[in-house]
């Protein structure tokens, strides 16, 4: 549990686990095999919830990244885990940044399900990520970048805008919209038509 707290919102495959329970517990060591058994008890018992690969319909050759990515069902799961007060998480932006992460996953996952949607992630070997894709079974999609603070939306933008000429649309729907999800004030449209959208604005 406290490795999945570290590795939160992140790709880490079963044998990063394993190098990381090594690296920081003092625990008797466990097998890969183990942890696997124990990572689908903890999605049985809904204490985790990966958010999937997304794998649409793509114009270039680029291969498409199939890991999930790591979640708890609620971000305070991990706090609890790692016993972290609200002074601690100040201390590490970085860290604090990868539990907004998974607060707005959460977020998006209940209001996608409300919808009769899903919720994945992209990767693929060229590096070019979003964080979230909302999926409806009507076949419309969004790819949702979230970033703590303002200084990330311009290269979040960037992705956003990148992953949508990608997608191959003679055999996909064009985009419902881009947005990039936020922990600032202001909700507005760029000019270039990707919406930046303060987590607070969710329930509007």
């Amino acid at each position: 549990m406290r490795s999945l707290a570290r590795n939160i919102s992140t790709h880490a495959k079963i044998t990063t686990i394993y190098r990381d329970i090594a690296m920081q517990e003092t625990d008797e060591a466990i097998s890969t095999k183990t942890i696997g058994q124990y990572l689908d008890a903890l999605d049985r018992i809904f204490v985790t919830e990966n958010i999937p690969a997304w794998n649409p319909a793509i114009r270039s050759k680029a291969a498409i990244r199939t890991s999930p990515k790591r979640q708890f069902v609620d971000p305070s799961i991990a706090i609890a885990v790692m016993r972290l007060t609200p002074e601690r998480l100040l201390e590490d932006f970085e860290y604090f940044g990868f539990l907004f992460e998974s607060l707005c996953a959460r977020d998006l996952r209940i209001y996608a399900d409300a919808n009769d949607g899903q919720v994945f992630h992209y990767l693929d070997s060229s590096g070019l990520e979003a964080d979230t894709v909302i999926c409806l079974n009507d076949g419309r999609w969004a790819p949702v970048e979230i970033k703590l603070g303002s200084a990330e939306i311009e290269k979040a933008a960037q992705h956003l805008l990148m992953l949508k000429e990608k997608i191959n649309t003679s055999k996909m729907r064009e985009p419902s919209f881009l947005m990039v999800l936020t922990g600032t004030e202001y909700a507005y449209r760029r000019k270039d038509g990707v919406l930046v959208v303060p987590i607070g604005c969710l329930k509007d």
